[in-house]
């Protein structure tokens, strides 16, 4: 269905709704329950709780780590610091409860789950849940609850980064009131429609922050002051048509290429431009499907990938054919840098298990996303794994029967931790080598939040081995990334011994697992990618990051969007493909002529071109253009 303008002004008014009946509902409960104001930026201490029983006295304290935690990380210092830190809570409560729920019904729409928060207390669900547990829950508000809880549990393991209720992002829960009144929006009649759709996650995303808020922070400062402010103005929906035109002239096309044009994709991908006497010629060896990567260093809610998807799916099937035709062994591997997969024919029984199994792959194998705001990695996770759903659900397979899908490659470019003291304490626990090499490693990730992809790290490891190694990484020069290798995963090893120990404080659980997410972001950084699409943030450089990526960078420095393309290059081989929408000054301004000279012209082969004028990206005041570069040698 196409979202027109009436459909998203009602998906806007949703989102609005909720996000200031959740924010209020958070702020009041950390006001009133647990002596923390983020209005304020004040914390009681936790002795003049007495109200609280158990449970809650447990919640308080790890809400205070949480608190820590984040006030280390903070861009502003002291008390500044802390009702930063106080507000963010609420604010992330807040969206990750309303992402949870929305999450729930999207999965009804695919026959994942039974009815359960469409209807909420007299859903199919709920009443079944309500039987088999009888009156031992209470309430029947509390019993809903526990039903929630459970659901959340249940889908933990391959979607843990919105269902994880240990996360900082999600310890609180909505009471009852603040509960019904957030059902009852959800189920609006008006909205039933949009529920199965796969756009409607994108636009709930766009819609958290309000327009009148980007307003007021482009009004405050000319460039973003911190990652959140980078994250919120740059936040806008890529039209369906825009994103179809850079993956099929990115991905489609590259898989047209390596076919000799013998492929379905030149059929289905409706803006895949191809001249009328094109022949191409056949690659000797056609790519496993399982060593294609797609990245989008800017992913938001995963609008690329989600496209991306269909265009796999017809990847895979198209590779079963091959192989049959061709044999076992026709399937390159060795270039995306996986030799030892099988052939296809010899990984799967037959073509019905292969094409069982063809979702998952492409959760585990094809897609990489990065952004700076952790909503976008739940959101561009969950789209994913409810697109995964959908074509299970399409091909009849019962939810039973479905694979269960890893954790794929989405990854929020958080802020290393900061907590000196619980440094020193994981580091008294390692190799006096490895202790150096992580403490380095923290120092090269400083400026990840505002950064992302931008932080060349990978560019530093080699150097940093043997400077931590000395002369063992001088005389293994060449294997600089193999001893990386190890040391990470030695490294992650440690790090999460040191989550699950029994003497770690959760404080110490959010160190280790921000560390964690920081070695992801790094092994990102590594990897090599056929195709790169991206709606990427434009404008000016956030002022804590201006100096180091006008040096990084130069002939992209006058914009975060010039920049972006050029990193995107660095991440790809030879002959692969960006496909990328921005503002069209940076083809004409002066101030892009080295751009447009050393990046453009120098590293690129441009392939397509369209002008698309002003109004593209929803309320962006721009003039865009859409384009795909070839990587030149």
């Amino acid at each position: 269905m196409a979202f027109d303008q009436a459909t998203r002004n009602r998906l806007q008014r949703f989102v609005t709704d909720a996000r200031t009946l959740l924010t209020l509902e958070f702020t009041r409960q950390l006001q009133q329950d647990y002596g923390l104001d983020p209005e304020s930026g004040t914390a009681a201490d936790i002795d003049k709780l007495g109200h609280l029983d158990d449970s809650r006295l447990q919640t308080a304290y790890l809400l205070r780590e949480i608190l820590a935690h984040y006030a280390a990380t903070a861009t502003e210092t002291g008390a500044k610091a802390q009702k930063e830190a106080l507000k963010r809570i609420a604010r992330e409560q807040a969206f990750t409860t309303l992402n949870r729920m929305i999450a729930l019904r999207l999965m009804e729409a695919r026959g994942v789950l039974r009815q359960s928060v469409d209807n909420g207390y007299r859903s199919q669900g709920f009443q079944l849940y309500e039987q088999l547990a009888g009156a031992g829950l209470g309430e029947t508000g509390d019993a809903y609850r526990s039903f929630l809880l459970s659901l959340f549990d249940e889908f933990e393991p391959e979607l843990g980064i919105l269902f994880d209720r240990h996360a900082p992002q999600g310890r609180l829960f909505p009471r009852e009131p603040a509960l019904l009144d957030l059902l009852a929006l959800i189920d609006a009649p008006d909205l039933e429609r949009l529920w199965a759709e796969d756009e409607t996650i994108g636009w709930i995303y766009q819609y958290f922050n309000s327009k009148e808020e980007r307003k007021a922070m482009r009004d405050a400062s000319q460039s973003p002051r911190n990652s959140r402010e980078l994250a919120v103005r740059n936040q806008f929906f890529t039209p369906r048509y825009v994103v179809e035109f850079l993956v099929d002239n990115t991905l489609g096309r590259l898989w047209f290429n390596w076919t000799g044009g013998q492929t379905g994709l030149r059929d289905r991908c409706q803006y895949l431009l191809v001249k009328p006497d094109e022949q191409p010629q056949p690659a000797k060896r056609l790519r496993d499907p399982r060593t294609i990567k797609l990245l989008d260093p800017a992913c938001g809610s995963m609008h690329f990938g989600l496209y991306a998807f269909d265009l796999f799916l017809e990847i895979y099937r198209e590779s079963w054919d091959w192989e049959q035709t061709y044999g076992p062994g026709c399937l390159d591997t060795e270039t995306g840098g996986s030799p030892n997969l099988k052939p296809l024919c010899q990984t799967y029984a037959d073509q019905e298990a292969f094409l069982h199994d063809v979702p998952r792959l492409i959760i585990e194998h094809n897609i990489y996303g990065v952004d700076i705001d952790p909503r976008a990695a739940q959101i561009a996770s969950l789209a994913l794994w409810l697109r995964a759903q959908r074509t299970w659900h399409e091909a009849g397979v019962k939810a039973k029967d479905r694979p269960p899908v890893g954790r794929g490659h989405v990854v929020a470019a958080t802020a290393p931790p900061a907590e000196v003291d619980l440094r020193k304490r994981f580091m008294e626990e390692l190799d006096p080598l490895d202790a150096e090499l992580f403490e380095k490693t923290l120092f090269l990730l400083k400026g990840l939040p505002e950064l992302g992809v931008l932080l060349q790290v990978e560019k530093e490891l080699p150097a940093l081995i043997r400077k931590v190694f000395g002369e063992r990484g001088d005389l293994f020069r060449e294997e600089d990334m193999a001893q990386w290798q190890k040391a990470e995963t030695r490294l992650r090893e440690a790090l999460s011994e040191f989550a699950r120990a029994a003497r770690s404080t959760y404080q110490g659980r959010l160190f280790a697992e921000d560390a964690l997410q920081g070695l992801r972001m790094i092994d990102h950084c590594r990897e090599v990618f056929d195709v790169v699409v991206m709606n990427p943030p434009f404008g000016g450089l956030a002022d804590g990051t201006k100096g180091q990526l006008a040096k990084a960078f130069p002939n992209g420095k006058s914009d975060l969007m010039a920049i972006f393309v050029e990193r995107g290059i660095d991440l790809m081989r030879v002959g692969s493909r960006l496909g990328a929408i921005t503002s069209r000054t940076c083809f004409f301004l002066k101030s892009f002529q080295k751009w447009r000279e050393h990046v453009v012209l120098g590293m690129t082969q441009p392939q397509v071109m369209v002008d698309l004028g002003y109004g593209v990206m929803d309320d962006a005041a721009v003039e865009a253009a859409a384009y795909v570069l070839e990587k030149k040698a």
